[in-house]
C-alpha cells in the first residue's frame, strides 16, 4: 500500500520489450528485489538493484495489462516518473490508501495559474467518471489528490507549490495523458451497491 506522496523522481533510462530501468535517487542497499515502488502510480516489482551514482538504478517487468491500463506503453528514454516506496507499518498516512492499481488513463483539459497554485482540469473515462466526488481523493501519475468540483467527467484540482516542484507535476500541459486510480472505498462501496440493487 502507498500513500500518494511522492518520495522522489526518478528517470527511465532504459526499455527493452517489458523490462523497464529506472534511476532514482533511493539508497540501493535499501531496496531488494522483490521490493514495491510505485511508478507513476503503478505498482511495479523491483527485479534488480544497483547503486548509480549517489542513487540506485533498478528494472522492472511491465506487464500487457499494466502497458493496457496505464501510460506505461507510451513512456520514452529521458521521462521523469513520481516514485512512492511502500507504506511501512506504523508510518504517518499522510495522503489517502493509494493501492498501486490503476484503472485507467486520464487527459489534462486545462491549466491555469492560480497565484503560487495551478488549477487543473482533469477528464477521465466515463466508467470512472462515478468514483469521482468532490472533496473526495484521487490518485494521479501516484500523486493523492483532493477533488474541488465535478462536471460530469470532468473534475479539477489544485496544484500547491510543493506538488510543482517536488513531483512531475511542474512539467505537465494540457493533453498530456496521465494515470489515475480512484478512491479504493469507493470502487468497494459501488461494487456493494451492485448487489443490493
Amino acid at each position: 500500500m502507498f500513500t500518494g506522496l511522492i518520495t522522489d523522481v526518478g528517470e527511465l533510462i532504459g526499455r527493452e520489450d517489458g523490462r523497464f530501468a529506472i534511476r532514482c535517487g533511493y539508497d540501493p542497499d535499501d531496496i531488494a528485489p522483490g521490493a514495491s515502488i510505485a511508478c507513476d502510480g503503478a505498482c511495479l516489482t523491483v527485479v534488480t538493484v544497483r547503486a548509480d551514482g549517489a542513487g540506485a538504478a533498478f528494472t522492472a517487468d511491465v506487464s500487457n495489462e499494466t502497458l493496457s491500463k496505464t501510460t506505461l506503453g507510451s513512456w520514452q528514454l529521458g521521462r521523469r516518473i513520481n516514485l512512492e516506496r511502500p507504506l511501512r507499518a506504523g508510518e504517518e498516512l499522510g495522503g489517502h490508501i493509494v493501492a498501486g492499481h490503476v484503472d485507467g488513463v486520464a487527459r489534462i483539459v486545462d491549466i491555469r495559474v492560480d497565484g503560487e497554485s495551478r488549477r487543473l482540469v482533469i477528464e477521465v473515462p466515463p466508467d470512472l467518471a462515478p468514483y469521482v466526488a468532490p472533496k473526495g481523493s484521487v490518485a494521479l501519475d501516484g500523486t493523492s489528490l483532493t477533488v474541488n468540483e465535478v462536471s460530469g467527467a470532468r473534475f479539477g484540482i489544485n496544484l500547491i507549490p510543493v506538488t510543482l516542484t517536488q513531483t512531475t507535476w511542474g512539467r505537465k500541459k494540457p493533453g498530456d495523458e496521465v494515470n489515475v486510480e480512484i478512491d479504493l472505498l469507493a470502487r468497494y462501496v459501488a461494487r456493494i451497491m451492485e448487489f443490493r440493487g
